[in-house]
């Protein structure tokens, strides 16, 4: 059977179909399987062992249909479910299985503060679209393979920052995704370790902003306050100064990753990394909380304005942004050896 599995966006999301992948693999005989997602997105599948053959979606839509079609499958599991899948699943005429994205729940949830949303795990909800094929959740979690040439050396990290560091992930793909920069600083001095900055290459000036803050100075007295208070926090900024791949490196060495609501908090939890998850205007409840992994939800549940977004915005639609200003950020991190 030939099988072509479609997910076009985004990190996370991707991350988050893996179980699908793996188990069509390896619980169906003679299965061929195949991927389609956007072109940017070719890292996340660069040495995954389960999939046979890989599709990317370019500037036009149209290539990406022709490619497919001399390709005659059997059956398509749509997880993305838009417009352009559609479009797809129509061209290609063959029988086909698509994700439920919970529209309306997740409408009435953001809009009327009505809560029909199902206790379930998003990946749950993925693996329905095989169960007809008497494919099972499996208990291995999410996968993430990073090729060998996308290790990083300890050797690429400053001193100080080669072993027991803890991974924060700065990014989001909206602002009110993200702490407040004095709130971020305000968690660096908390988890008082050596500190590794992940995000991209928007997020290196927020970085460096952190950065300078934990700078130590010669001062000797300055120095001497600092061991009394026993401050440890030292920072090093990582962001846009490595591959998505990379990145997944570094996560896979950290202690622990504490990372707002964005697609390396799920790689993270694809490594079993212990995960201290940072919600804003977005909810757990939406279902895409760390999988199969021991975490912790930072969220304020004591305001009625969120969920404001099922994805976000630029900037708080009610300019108080309560959700990431008073978010609690308590929490016990083991010291480690």
């Amino acid at each position: 059977m030939k099988v072509l599995i479609i997910r076009f966006s985004s990190i996370g999301d991707i991350v988050l179909t893996t179980p699908v992948v793996r188990t069509l693999k390896t619980q169906l005989e003679e299965v061929e399987l195949h991927y389609a997602t956007k072109e940017q997105y070719r890292e996340i599948f660069e040495a995954n062992p389960y999939i046979d053959k890989m599709h990317y979606l370019g500037d036009r839509l149209k290539v990406l249909i022709h490619e497919l079609k001399q390709e005659k499958f059997d059956l398509v599991i749509d997880l993305h479910h838009n417009l352009r899948t559609l479009r797809i699943k129509y061209a290609l005429g063959v029988t086909s299985r698509s994700f439920n994205k919970l529209n309306l729940e997740k409408w009435l949830k953001v809009n009327l503060k009505i809560d029909k949303l199902p206790n379930t795990h998003i990946v749950d909800r993925y693996m329905q679209t095989v169960d007809h094929l008497g494919v099972r959740t499996d208990a291995l979690g999410l996968d993430y393979f990073i090729p060998e040439k996308d290790e990083v050396p300890p050797e690429w990290l400053p001193d100080g920052f080669r072993s027991n560091y803890i991974v924060y992930a700065i990014g989001g793909q909206h602002e009110t995704k993200k702490l407040p920069l004095t709130r971020m600083i305000e968690l660096c001095d908390k988890i008082n370790q050596p500190v590794v900055l992940l995000g991209g290459k928007e997020d290196h000036e927020a970085g460096e902003r952190i950065v300078r803050f934990f700078e130590r100075k010669d001062d000797e007295q300055e120095a001497d306050l600092r061991l009394k208070l026993n401050k440890k926090t030292t920072v090093y900024n990582g962001c846009g100064k490595f591959t998505l791949n990379q990145s997944a490196s570094v996560i896979k060495t950290a202690r622990a990753v504490f990372t707002h609501d964005t697609g390396l908090m799920h790689i993270a939890a694809a490594f079993r990394k212990e995960v201290f998850s940072i919600w804003g205007n977005t909810i757990p409840g939406f279902g895409m909380y760390p999988y199969r992994t021991k975490f912790t939800v930072f969220e304020n549940n004591r305001i009625d304005c969120r969920p404001c977004s099922k994805i976000g915005f630029r900037k708080c639609p009610k300019g108080h942004f309560k959700c990431m200003n008073e978010v609690n950020l308590d929490f016990f991190l083991h010291p480690g050896p």
